[in-house]
């Protein structure tokens, strides 16, 4: 410390001697000094270069019009899942399908609902799930808060997104009976000869004029029969030879 002082004491000396100023003076002149230089240097200073011209990004293509599927199998809807960007992005709520292409962020690979795309999710959203089991359209057995839930995000993706199809119900094989859809029932009926109704075996219904005349033959009958017999012995015999 001492040389410090010591040090101090030498250039105050020397600022008096030289410049005749106290040691304030002179250091508040050297401050408005640098003051001055900086501003005046600013203002004749050649004005710095331009910043670099940002590249310009190329322009997002325009998304097209939601295409009208109507309606389609789940097999079918899985083509739609965002893994061919030409193909639309489409999911579905209780049946009903929507074009989510331009949340393709959130809906589209990568995304954090990815898992949605290309089918009815609708159990899933209703519970708030990832789970493959619950990446389908069956509703049953939901709770209250489940169903308010889903249909929140309904009202969502209507206000949303636009309706492009519904999913085609499959009707479950009971009791090893087949399902037949309408179209293939009434190709059948189409194919299947017309049958013509036969009348063997079956009895043919006699009219009552039919029965009248049949009992008015049957009285008439043992009369005619009488008369051949009353003329047969009232003829006489041919005498014999």
């Amino acid at each position: 410390m001492a040389a410090v002082a010591e040090l101090w004491e030498t250039l105050k000396q020397a600022i008096v001697a030289y410049t005749g100023l106290s040691p304030a003076a002179f250091f508040t002149a050297v401050a408005v000094a640098a003051a001055l230089y900086h501003v005046v240097s600013g203002i004749f200073a050649a004005p710095p270069p331009p910043p670099p011209r940002p590249r310009e990004e190329p322009e997002a293509e325009p998304l097209p019009p939601p295409v009208q599927l109507g309606e389609v199998s789940e097999e079918e809807l899985k083509q739609y899942d965002g893994s061919d960007p030409k193909k639309p992005l489409l999911m579905a709520i209780k049946g009903q399908i929507y074009d989510v292409t331009q949340s393709r962020m959130f809906y589209g690979p990568g995304g954090p609902y990815a898992l949605f795309a290309g089918k009815d999710a609708s159990r899933a959203l209703a519970k708030m799930s990832f789970e493959p089991q619950d990446l389908t359209g069956d509703i049953s057995g939901l709770g209250p808060f489940e169903l308010d839930a889903l249909q929140d995000w309904e009202y969502k993706f209507m206000g949303k997104y636009v309706k492009v199809g519904t999913v085609k119900k499959t009707v479950p094989v009971e009791d090893g009976n087949t399902s037949t859809s309408p179209e293939a029932t009434e190709t059948a009926a189409a194919a299947e000869p017309e049958k013509v109704p036969t009348t063997e075996g079956k009895p043919r219904e006699v009219s009552t004029e039919e029965v009248k005349e049949k009992e008015e033959a049957a009285v008439a009958a043992p009369d005619e029969s009488a008369k051949e017999s009353e003329t047969c012995f009232a003829r006489p015999h041919s005498p014999k030879a």
